[in-house]
């Protein structure tokens, strides 16, 4: 039996009632001299951490913040962004992740979506801050990170975290305290997973007592370190949950200055402060690192590398092998899941280790479904969706009916089924086909083929347009567009490019464009994918030929 059900249901699991409020302020006041946080030349001790985002809650509840207010991270991977996510747990503000390559449109979007009340944004993005802020009546404050020379309607960042009490703020959290996780939805426009604090840590299995003190306590006991390296943004999943889990272990987290990953800079900061884990999105992160291997090999040592982690997207098995060769004492953990639900499945490598591409073992409370909800037989060949039970988000912020679709209830049990499609081989391994809905998955960003094709209809001469993820050996998928110019027009890609700027976060723009003059629409008036994908091919292969 099938029923849509937006509501959350009874816990029928057994989870402590915890916050990453109390975690963090007990774990604080544990490892006060070990270092949290290294970015570039600045090292950052526990207590000046666990001080800073105290004083930093208190100034956001100064200005009217209050539990449940909503705070949107506009940051980089900068110390700004863990010291403002401890505070939000600590105040029991609600994290919101904002993607930094989004367009003005696709901000407002987010920020009104989220009701965000706060703002923190680094310098280099006020010229978006200030077309978006007349918009923004319900922003309460605005903090800017990393210059001394402030607009009238913004406050220092750093002065909010050196100002005022940081002790321990002393307020009752509750296990049911939220952050948000903003996703792509089916439309392009985020969605925010809402996660409860007790659900996450249940999840990722971040204290085993169920009390913050016994957890704190076993954390200044362990003589293992974690020091941890998240190349990953920390707006994605991937790096926020790769950050939580090293801070939650008392760990080191040393974040790469600058922007812009670079496989150089990255290389030299695992080699200066003993990096023993990182976590990367696929081959988007494998293949300018082991450019960079091949060309310098001699200079670096990476044999205190134990762990290196991957989610988000494709990880081919010959890179991962090729990593290996210098990364001699690490394994690879190659992990599937979604913000709407983790540990769908899991696959580990190490040195003369051979697994395939996309291959998995199922995780905990996972099941495979088709699309009547009939539960996949293992070795049928049949394609079905992967379906998470367990501790869940509560769905979708805003948006019950998005929610009751992601989250059915199949024989009584809820499941997260976000869309990821896989067959089951007979000895009970999965091999991941990829998402539904002809969603591109490029260097771990989605890509709604929906939205930027009508980006691209909206630019004149353009009669039409399809778009689809080309195999790509980087991105994982490349996104490409076949353009269908009206009769009178010229394709100019520099103006369709200059168009996009405007409109698109520049990873959803095409890498490649194709024309043709062929209507590649169905009859019922939808793309035939098929066809486009098709004439890309042979269009690639003629290019290759010449």
């Amino acid at each position: 039996m099938v029923e849509f059900n937006s509501v959350h249901l009874k816990d029928s699991y057994d989870i402590a009632d915890l916050s990453y409020g109390d975690l963090l302020d007990a774990i604080g006041q544990a490892i006060p001299d070990r270092i949290a946080i290294v970015y570039g030349d600045t090292r950052l001790t526990w207590k000046a951490f666990d001080e800073r985002s105290n004083r930093l809650a208190r100034h956001l509840s100064g200005r009217g913040l209050k539990p449940d207010s909503k705070v949107a991270f506009y940051l980089h991977n900068h110390p700004a962004y863990l010291e403002l996510m401890s505070a939000c747990f600590k105040g029991r503000f609600v994290h919101a992740n904002v993607n930094y390559r989004y367009t003005d449109d696709e901000l407002l979007h987010l920020l009104n979506n989220s009701d965000a009340e706060a703002v923190v944004y680094q310098s280099q993005y006020r010229p978006h801050v200030a077309v978006l802020r007349p918009k923004l009546d319900q922003v309460k404050v605005w903090l800017e990170v990393g210059d001394e020379a402030l607009p009238e309607y913004a406050e220092s960042f750093e002065s909010a975290c050196i100002e005022g009490d940081g002790s321990p703020l002393g307020i009752k959290r509750s296990g049911d305290d939220l952050y948000f996780m903003y996703t792509g939805g089916t439309t392009g426009y985020p969605k925010g997973v809402m996660w409860r604090h007790k659900d996450r840590i249940a999840v990722v299995g971040m204290s085993e007592s169920g009390d913050a003190a016994a957890h704190a306590q076993s954390v200044a006991d362990n003589p293992v370190i974690p020091v941890a390296l998240p190349a990953a943004p920390l707006m994605h999943s991937t790096g926020f949950t790769h950050a939580i889990s090293c801070m939650m272990s008392g760990g080191t987290m040393v974040l790469l200055p600058g922007n812009h990953f670079d496989a150089e800079v990255c290389l030299a900061e695992i080699v200066r402060n003993g990096v023993d884990r990182m976590a990367i999105v696929g081959d988007a992160f494998s293949v300018p690192l082991l450019a960079c291997l091949r060309e310098n090999s001699d200079r670096y040592d990476l044999s205190r590398v134990q762990l290196i982690m991957s989610a988000g997207a494709m990880w081919s098995e010959p890179r991962k092998r090729a990593l290996l060769e210098y990364f001699r004492n690490a394994a690879l953990s190659d992990s599937l899941g979604s913000s709407e639900g983790s540990r769908l499945g899991a696959s580990l490598l190490r040195r003369g280790e051979s697994n395939k591409t996309a291959s998995f073992q199922l995780g905990p409370d996972v099941k495979v479904f088709t699309q009547d909800f009939r539960e996949v037989e293992p070795g049928s060949g049949e394609p079905g969706m992967i379906a998470k039970a367990g501790p869940l988000p509560l769905g979708y912020y805003g948006d019950p009916e998005a929610t009751a679709k992601t989250f059915p209830v199949i024989n009584g049990v809820r499941y997260s089924m976000a869309g990821d499609w896989c067959t089951v081989e007979a000895d009970g391994t999965m091999t991941l086909l990829g998402r539904g809905n002809n969603c591109i998955n490029t260097g771990g960003e989605k890509v709604y083929p929906e939205e930027v094709e009508e980006a691209l209809k909206k630019i004149p001469g353009i009669e039409d347009a399809a778009v689809i993820g080309v195999q790509d050996e980087r991105w994982g998928q490349a996104v490409t567009a076949l353009i269908r110019p009206d009769a009178e027009t010229t394709f100019d890609e520099g103006e369709v490019k200059a168009y996009l700027a405007e409109h698109l976060a520049r990873y959803k723009h095409p890498k490649r464009f194709d024309t043709t003059e062929v209507d590649f629409r169905h009859a019922n008036g939808k793309i035939n994918y098929r066809l486009v994908t098709s004439m890309i091919e042979e269009n690639e292969a003629a290019a290759s030929s010449s």
